[in-house]
């Protein structure tokens, strides 16, 4: 598959067609926070991923082959209303989509799941080519709707802003404020709402304390780098949970023959 209009020379695959660069897939760089890696659901289904829904998993290569980004999807199958969409958003979506594989329930649409770049390559036009190529992806097979359960990427420098306050910001051209929302509205998406519980991350204050280097020592609400919200720290039972808000994004795509 070819670029689509990025300024940078990639082209994309998938895991199906290149099992052999799926370790380095995997291998990829990240920039995510340490406690990201630790959502109970991720860790059960992510490494399957490939085995179960290899031609939804996209890799993007530049021209001395090399990994520069990577899409991760599953499809499922959507009723083409709204409310189908979970409030658990990427928790569920992920839960749902194995679900229905297993019951041979035949998908209607895909769920964006990540859209990483390694760092070297983020900041020079190449996310759009990341969702084009996902829209392609759909397309070719047989899909007409894609979704994603966005993590909007300016939301962490502002916690205790409501989510809902922080996506109805625009700029004067009527476009989102935030940059990864307006990357998917440049690219003809609508914002359908707000998913409140799209992932949940709790452990001990010990495993918080790895995770985050804070010392936690008091109950309350903690603000931690990364994090779209606070974290609801409970001293005298000695846990904490982080349950992240996403935005539930559409493209509504024509099929083509």
């Amino acid at each position: 598959m070819p670029g689509y209009g990025c300024p940078v020379a990639v082209t994309f695959t998938t895991a199906a067609e290149r099992p052999d660069l799926v370790d380095a897939m995997w291998a990829m760089p990240s920039t995510w926070p340490e406690f990201m890696f630790h959502d109970p659901v991720a860790n059960l289904f992510y490494a399957r991923l490939v085995d179960t829904f290899g031609e939804y998993q996209l890799i993007a290569l530049d021209g001395s082959g090399a990994i520069v980004g990577r899409v991760n999807s599953v499809p499922f199958a959507w009723s083409g209303i709204d409310d189908d969409l979970p409030v658990r958003g990427w928790d569920r979506i992920l839960e749902r989509a194995f679900a229905e594989h297993a019951q041979r329930i035949a998908p209607t649409a895909v769920s964006l799941l990540e859209a990483r770049l390694t760092p070297e390559h983020q900041g020079v036009g190449l996310s759009s080519a990341l969702l084009a190529a996902a829209d392609a992806n759909a397309r070719r097979c047989g899909l007409g709707d894609l979704f994603g359960p966005v993590r909007p990427t300016g939301k962490s420098a502002e916690p205790r802003t409501p989510m809902a306050d922080y996506v109805a910001r625009t700029r004067e051209d009527g476009l989102p404020a935030d940059p990864w929302l307006r990357v998917h509205v440049r690219a003809g998406a609508r914002v359908v709402g707000i998913c409140p519980t799209s992932m949940t991350i709790s452990g001990t204050l010990t495993q918080w304390r790895e995770w985050t280097g804070l010392p936690l020592d008091r109950s309350g609400l903690v603000d931690v780098v990364g994090a779209l919200t606070p974290l609801h720290v409970c001293v005298e039972h000695d846990y904490a949970v982080y349950v992240e808000p996403n935005v539930w994004m559409h493209h509504r795509m024509t099929i083509r023959d």
